[in-house]
């Protein structure tokens, strides 16, 4: 049987409509009603039952159909792969940011782009709210995000960027005047709060339940976008994390920024889908390994 056949069968039996199939496959009725005819004379018995109103499969033509959709699955697979590989990587990777941290990796971008001329990076807005729904739906290859990342459908990669911890306060909060603070001055402070899509120990991780000596750390109003963390600290509703690159990018009336003296550096790693690495994906993720994490301030 030609593959040019079996595509007819499988196409017929998920559309079991003459019609359909043939516009499909952009042939003619008559070439799908020949190929099926010749499938079942060369088989011996009889694979779809037809009626004026309705194709269906027989016993026979679903056991084929089964038998044939893995081989033919894994020919076009091949075929695919085969094909990338004679072109080359191309196509558009779809890499998720919050903020401007994205500016901060721009070199492995651009090392990206140069090694492989036939592809760029579209960079697309996520939010801190929300980090994994983008990723998750595919509507980007890969998700930039800060550590940890323990979602049993999603692979942290490489960490390409490590920062130290900031507080964001209002101008005139008791904080304010202090070059800088601990996790201790974390208790009793009312912290943005960003609702039930990002997972609790992945905000944790930024802002834990409680301070080292067992203080409550409260949370405030809650927040979706960046530009509403801004908003909510400026006008005294709330403090929040940052991270050193914010200072870089921003400059917010009302805000002040401390260093956190005692905090790990925040990490941030790509992460992706398990399983639905692209090979233009994974080669962004070769690049970025290759290069290596880097410190914020130490360009």
């Amino acid at each position: 049987m030609e593959l040019r056949d079996i595509e007819i069968f499988l196409t017929l039996a998920d559309e079991l409509h003459f019609g359909r199939t043939a516009e499909r496959l952009h042939v003619s009725q008559a070439r799908v009603s020949q190929a099926i005819k010749a499938q079942e004379r060369r088989i011996g018995g009889a694979l779809f039952e037809r009626t004026s109103r309705a194709v269906t499969l027989t016993p026979l033509g679903e056991q084929l159909r089964d038998d044939l959709r893995v081989g033919y699955d894994a020919i076009r697979g091949g075929l695919t792969r085969a094909t990338q590989s004679a072109r080359g990587i191309t196509g558009t990777v779809r890499l998720g940011i919050m903020g401007a941290v994205g500016h901060e990796i721009h070199d492995v971008i651009q090392l990206f782009c140069d090694r492989h001329p036939g592809c760029d990076v579209v960079q697309h807005e996520i939010h801190v709210s929300d980090p994994f729904t983008d990723v998750r739906a595919g509507d980007v290859d890969l998700a930039l995000v800060w550590r940890p990342v323990r979602e049993p459908d999603l692979v942290e990669g490489p960490t390409l960027l490590t920062e130290r911890r900031l507080l964001a306060v209002w101008a005139g909060h008791e904080l304010a005047d202090r070059p800088s603070v601990t996790r201790a001055d974390f208790g009793g402070r009312a912290f943005v709060s960003l609702g039930s899509r990002a997972p609790d120990y992945w905000i944790e991780s930024m802002v834990p339940r409680s301070t080292p000596d067992g203080t409550p750390v409260l949370r405030g109003p809650e927040v979706k976008t960046f530009h509403e963390v801004l908003h909510t600290v400026a006008t005294r509703q709330a403090v929040s994390p940052l991270t050193d690159h914010y200072a870089r990018y921003y400059s917010h009336p009302g805000i002040v920024l401390l260093r956190v003296e005692d905090a790990p550096p925040n990490e941030w790693a790509l992460v992706w889908r398990t399983g639905e690495l692209s090979p233009r994906a994974r080669a962004f993720v070769d690049v970025a390994v290759a290069r290596g994490t880097r410190t914020f301030g130490q360009d």
